[in-house]
């Protein structure tokens, strides 16, 4: 057998995947269709420690960067609220706005991390299936079982009520200030479209918890993304675009690029998405007519744009949250239901410093802008407008803001879909909700990162455990990698 694995994609999971099957004594040949590195200043994402050990990230010049504060929000009568890593800090800020939440904040913050650790120990590890007969599968169920009991009868009580319902209940519950409702919300809502009043949005403000200290709900910045390429080990080639899969009765074959060019292995790792893996490099003849619709209902819908500003001064923040209250956000999905950009959208800047050129970048998530629109496509003058409406409402808060813009780009879904694979604009590859999480992820008895051709696995972030969490799907999709070939299973 071959001992070269194809690994498609030079993402960050892509690469912390071929890391790890070279440590296990494969030759790994990187294909990235890009003729330079990735050029993104940050890769937002809690980093396993594991990974980091493992890896010599830190020797290699890993840097986490933990902004503080880690958001601020304007408020309507002027001022900010800064929520802090310290936590009396924070107690203080929310106190100025309401004494009540002031009180309420610590007891919140412990009890959402105690929920967290528990998604923590689901995440480094494929989940168990729960049909699985198995004795691993069976070990990875009692210890979960065990974790779940130890939360206790308030830690449980807290686990069941909070999966299902919207991130909007459970704020409500908890807190009366808009401001603070609104940032905590909007965790619960990236890259889904969906509103904060949505079931099941309080089970994505816990995912984008895990790995963060207590009471930071926003996960860290570092430059990842430039490090791993950096890493000895691996062989990556640029401007290599994947034209196809070659499948062959006993399995996968290996890669055809898009020049002609025929790389045979025994062992392909898809950093794509499950669709365009499945539906699109592969031939879907070779997939059960079932798999096929399947694959087809995945949801995958984007509803984010990507604004970049290069201003001449410093922004006067590091990360800067525009959600006025949870009500607002729920206005700017309404527009979106409905195929419109939102005319006051949830806006998310984060600034990076300055660069060798003194510019100072600042990145802002724009929410809710449809992939698909009810009227017309993505243009050059939709992306205008939209690149001035963020302008305009940052100037709103931070007022030189407007005047210190030299330079801006802006991406719609559709500009991400052709710059990034990102399918429909979707980020996560999949939309993470509950139906598409844990072992449903990217569906149904397929959270093992297998796929239904031998050989061939799934190590994107479509896969478990989604979006926001750097690298745990390619280190997860390694690991069943290596213990299938140990055990002579290429499926």
């Amino acid at each position: 057998m071959s001992s070269l694995a194809i690994v498609i994609g030079a993402g960050v999971n892509e690469l912390v995947a071929a890391h790890y099957l070279a440590r296990a004594g494969r030759r790994v040949l990187v294909l990235d269709e890009r003729n330079a590195p990735d050029d993104a200043a940050t890769e937002i994402g809690w980093i396993p420690p594991r990974i980091v050990r493992d890896l010599g990230l830190e020797r290699q010049g890993l840097a986490i960067h933990r902004p503080d504060p880690w958001v601020a929000v304007p408020l309507a009568d002027g001022g900010r609220l800064e929520l802090w890593h310290d936590m009396a800090r924070s107690v203080e800020a929310i106190r100025r706005i309401s004494p009540r939440d002031a009180a309420a904040w610590p007891a919140f913050c412990e009890r959402m991390k105690r929920l967290a650790r528990l998604f923590e120990m689901l995440y480094t590890a494929p989940p168990p299936d729960p049909v699985g007969r198995e004795l691993g599968n069976l070990a990875r169920f009692a210890a979960l079982a065990l974790r779940v009991r130890g939360l206790g009868r308030q830690g449980i009580e807290d686990l069941l009520r909070l999966l299902p319902m919207s991130v909007a209940d459970l704020l409500d519950d908890w807190f009366e200030a808009d401001a603070l409702k609104a940032v905590l919300g909007a965790a619960g809502i990236m890259h889904l479209r969906q509103g904060p009043r949505s079931g099941g949005t309080a089970f994505r403000l816990l995912h984008h918890h895990v790995g963060s200290p207590v009471g930071v709900f926003r996960p860290s910045l570092s430059n990842l993304r430039r490090v791993l390429p950096q890493l000895p080990g691996i062989e990556i080639r640029r401007g290599a675009e994947v034209a196809g899969i070659t499948v062959r009765e006993c399995g996968v074959a290996g890669v055809v690029l898009t020049g002609g060019e025929e790389i045979p292995a025994l062992l392909v790792v898809s950093g794509a998405d499950p669709r365009r893996t499945l539906l699109a490099l592969v031939d879907p003849g070779w997939l059960d007519p079932d798999v096929v619709r399947a694959v087809w209902r995945i949801r995958c819908r984007g509803v984010v744009a990507r604004v970049t500003l290069a201003l001449d001064r410093e922004p006067g923040f590091s990360a800067l949250a525009v959600a006025p209250s949870l009500d607002f956000i729920e206005r700017a999905y309404d527009d979106a239901k409905y195929g419109r950009v939102s005319r006051a959208p949830f806006l998310e800047a984060r600034a990076d410093g300055a660069g060798a050129d003194g510019r100072h970048r600042v990145d802002v998530h724009v929410q809710y802008a449809p992939y698909a629109l009810a009227d017309g496509e993505w243009d050059e003058a939709r992306r205008t407008a939209l690149g001035d409406l963020v302008v305009k409402i940052l100037s709103q808060h931070v007022p030189h803001v407007g005047a210190a813009v030299v330079e801006r780009s802006v991406l719609s879904p559709r500009d991400l879909e052709d710059a990034y694979g990102f399918p429909e604009g979707q980020a996560h590859h999949v939309e993470l909700t509950l139906d598409q999480a844990l072992w449903m992820r990217p569906l149904p008895g397929w959270a093992r990162y297998r796929t239904p051709i031998s050989g061939l696995y799934l190590c994107g972030a479509g896969t478990h455990p989604g979006g926001g969490v750097s690298g745990i799907s390619g280190y997860n999709a390694a690991r069943a990698i290596i213990r299938d070939f140990r055990r002579g299973r290429c499926t």
